[in-house]
């Protein structure tokens, strides 16, 4: 895989655990699936930062670890998002997806690999940065709304989990939103257009971003602004918020 230009992919990984670093750079550049890229290695958020700042320099995905001394990867995308506001950036971390989705989704992050071991999940990297530098509707550049709720849906299509402000957006209480399905909060047109248009994205572990209509509780509909991202173990991490029609 080549990037627009017909050259090679250009992969920034930080990540301040060297060994990992030269099996991620093994992986990647020695891959036979089609994904042909040149891995660039640092040890620390600020000297990654520094590489992506440097005059001239071009990267076409940042793979980074979220637990790092002095800066850790949301900090580091946080500051990345400053002057590359529509790079690919995957975390490739250890911790529970759970315990960090609000900041992942706060942050733009792009997509989301939790760490493990063997071949398998490597493989999976190579599949997940792919996808990052192919798919569209991953970025809504045009959308300064903020996704402040989260609900996460799980293989089966069905409601585990969601908070207080993503129910609010469907007129519903918190535990109301578990056991539903995902079409329950959309009107019938607007399941079609999910169907059709996010899920190929996200199907293969994507990202997508962009506005869709939901259904409230009392039948009324809205605009949201969505960020749908697919978790390592097939569920979904959905963020949203109302859209202000107003501003547009």
């Amino acid at each position: 895989m080549l990037d627009s230009a017909g050259n090679q992919l250009r992969v920034l990984h930080v990540d301040d655990d060297p060994r990992l670093c030269e099996l991620v750079e093994l992986y990647l550049e020695r891959d036979r699936s089609g994904l042909d890229c040149r891995v660039t290695t640092e040890t620390s958020a600020g000297a990654a930062l520094e590489t992506i700042q440097t005059d001239g320099a071009t990267f076409d995905c940042l793979i980074s670890d979220y637990r790092m001394p002095r800066m850790n990867g949301i900090e580091l995308l946080e500051r990345v998002r400053d002057t590359h506001p529509e790079l690919p950036v995957l975390l490739f971390s250890g911790e529970e997806t759970d315990e960090i989705a609000a900041k992942i989704i706060d942050a733009g992050l792009t997509d989301y690999l939790r760490k493990g071991n063997g071949a398998k999940q490597y493989a999976m990297l190579v599949r997940r940065v792919r996808h990052a530098v192919r798919s569209d509707g991953q970025f809504d550049a045009g959308s300064e709304t903020a996704l402040d709720g989260v609900g996460v849906v799980g293989t089966d299509g069905y409601y585990q989990d969601a908070d207080e402000n993503y129910a609010e957006c469907y007129g519903y209480d918190p535990e109301e939103i578990p056991g539903k399905h995902w079409a329950d909060l959309h009107p019938e047109e607007e399941v079609e257009h999910i169907r059709t248009h996010v899920w190929p994205v996200v199907r293969d572990g994507g990202n997508w971003r962009g506005h869709s209509e939901g259904l409230r509780a009392d039948g009324t509909t809205f605009t949201e602004s969505k960020q749908v991202t697919a978790l390592e173990d097939g569920r979904l991490l959905i963020a949203v918020s109302e859209l202000d029609e107003s501003r547009e």
